[in-house]
């Protein structure tokens, strides 16, 4: 599931246009098997299957030594959503990051449905 993971990821990445995808690349993407209690936010679902943390690109940067922007995908979550199947896995690992990437870029939850990236 992870190399699987890995490599959409980054087929994702590079499928974003160029002036975008640098900006794009910025967060890191941290994939685990689920959410954890070790995670520095509050009150992550079980269920859930991306969460992005951090500035987001329009934000002002934060002071000196802070841990800069991240996603996280949980692939047990994402492999759940997709039934056990490959090919829906891979989708909605992509959907997942690219949801994740929208917020970062400073979308609301509304902006994303609009744009049909749940």
């Amino acid at each position: 599931m992870r190399d699987i993971a890995v490599k959409e990821v980054e087929a994702a990445l590079s499928a974003i246009p160029q002036p975008l995808r640098e900006r794009a690349c910025e967060p890191a993407v941290i994939l685990l098997r689920k959410p954890s209690d070790s995670l520095d936010c509050a009150d992550v679902e079980e269920d859930t299957m991306g969460l992005f943390i951090g500035n987001a690109f329009s934000d002002a940067p934060g002071p000196d030594g802070t841990v800069g922007p991240r996603i996280y995908l949980f692939l047990r979550n994402i492999w759940d959503e997709a039934d056990h199947e490959p090919e829906r896995f891979r989708a909605e690992l992509r959907d997942t990051l690219l949801h994740e990437l929208g917020h970062y870029l400073g979308l609301e939850e509304d902006d994303l449905v609009a744009r049909g990236i749940e």
